[in-house]
């Protein structure tokens, strides 16, 4: 298992939580192993734009792409799901990874960013994910295209989507390594 490693990640504690399932796992931002990896996590905390310079910078947008393509058991993590899309409202300017149709928007209402507990809903029967509560951390949230792909619908102030399934992508705007219980029977479900 691959954490790709590109500076915008919250690596150190998934790295607790992977360890505390028994899992091996190597950080890397090794193009070669990363194409090879059977299952990759793509974590991501902080600005769009950033993110998006920083994949730039290591020549990684068309490896997690050839990644996807190739099979890879993938899970984008907070900002990990929102660069998956084609633009954000928080660099308009910025091209996403754009294996999603659709973009990301900012919260209006409330205090932002939304910090804390909040509960799922799930829309998909066939997915990782139970109706729980898991952590937050954000201010924007993905608005897919496509709305088969949503595999978990979340309120705050508005109803967003909370997560995204299809084929053998799964992305979450929350933090599983940070949600306790919930994230334990989450991982413990995507890592079979």
């Amino acid at each position: 298992m691959i954490i790709i490693d590109y500076g915008a990640g919250n690596v150190k504690s998934l790295g607790n939580m992977l360890e505390f399932l028994g899992c091996e796992y190597e950080i890397t931002d090794d193009r070669e192993k990363i194409l090879n990896a059977k299952k990759i996590i793509f974590p991501g905390q902080g600005h769009f734009e950033q993110a998006m310079n920083k994949l730039n910078a290591k020549n990684l947008p068309e490896v997690i792409r050839k990644t996807i393509d190739n099979g890879a058991n993938f899970l984008g993590i907070c900002l990990g799901l929102q660069v998956l899309f084609e633009k954000s409202e928080e660099a308009p300017n910025v091209e996403g990874l754009g294996i999603f149709k659709g973009e990301v928007k900012k919260f209006h209402k409330g205090k932002i960013p939304q910090i804390g507990w909040n509960n799922i809903k799930t829309t998909q029967a066939n997915t990782y994910l139970q109706d729980d509560y898991f952590y937050f951390v954000n201010s924007y949230y993905v608005v897919p295209e496509d709305k088969s792909i949503i595999s978990s619908i979340t309120n705050y102030h508005i109803d967003f989507c909370s997560s995204v399934q299809k084929n053998n992508i799964c992305a979450v705007q929350f933090h599983p390594e940070k949600s306790s219980e919930a994230g334990i029977k989450f991982f413990k479900k995507w890592l079979m």
